[in-house]
């Protein structure tokens, strides 16, 4: 028998195990969070601010955020279909939310992020 290829079965096995954290963060209840920023800019400062407050404040011990400059990874803005800086997507749980601005409008992130329902 021929040996597989080690390249062609690494994307596979990566899509599967990504698909299967996805699922236990979903089961778990655990918030996947990524803020794209552009340098250290004050929005860019004040959105991080913004950001970390609210998943301590609101989501402690239940969220994973990335950070990720524009400037340093562009290739990722491309990926995540980013048209301005700084955007917070909210990956998971389902469904893709994507805010855009410094974050300062708690209420309609939480609300954004099925933190809190309107009354």
């Amino acid at each position: 028998m021929g040996k597989r290829k080690k390249d062609t079965a690494e994307p596979a096995d990566k899509a599967l195990k990504d698909f299967e954290l996805a699922l236990e963060r979903t089961s778990t209840g655990k918030y996947l969070l990524r803020l794209y920023v552009a340098g250290t800019t004050p929005n860019s400062r004040r959105a991080i601010e913004n950001v970390r407050k609210i998943c301590e404040e609101h989501l402690k011990g239940r969220y994973e955020l990335e950070i990720v400059d524009i400037y340093q990874q562009p290739i990722f803005a491309r990926e995540g279909q980013i048209v301005a800086a700084p955007t917070l997507v909210k990956e998971l749980p389902p469904p893709l939310r994507k805010f855009i601005g410094d974050m300062s409008q708690t209420e309609r992130i939480l609300l954004g992020l099925d933190v809190r329902r309107k009354k």
